[in-house]
């Protein structure tokens, strides 16, 4: 099944996905890991997809805390 997306997740907001892949390549890139281009991830080493994995959530969690404390206003 290479080639086939068999992400089960769904986007809350769909339209976030091409921002999604942004950052998951920006990740990628910064942590030297080649991302697969058949877009099958089951040959990639386990090591390096949990540091994508956690680089990802760990600059999403960077967005969203820039967000809410922008728009805080005392």
């Amino acid at each position: 099944m290479a080639g086939q997306n068999r992400n089960s997740n769904t986007l809350v907001v769909p339209q976030a996905r091409a921002a999604l892949e942004q950052i998951k390549y920006e990740a990628a890139q910064e942590l030297g890991v080649q991302i697969p281009q058949d877009g099958y991830y089951g040959n990639m080493a386990t090591r390096d997809a949990g540091s994508l994995g956690g680089y990802i959530t760990k600059r999403l969690v960077q967005i969203a805390e820039q967000q809410l404390a922008g728009s805080r206003q005392f």
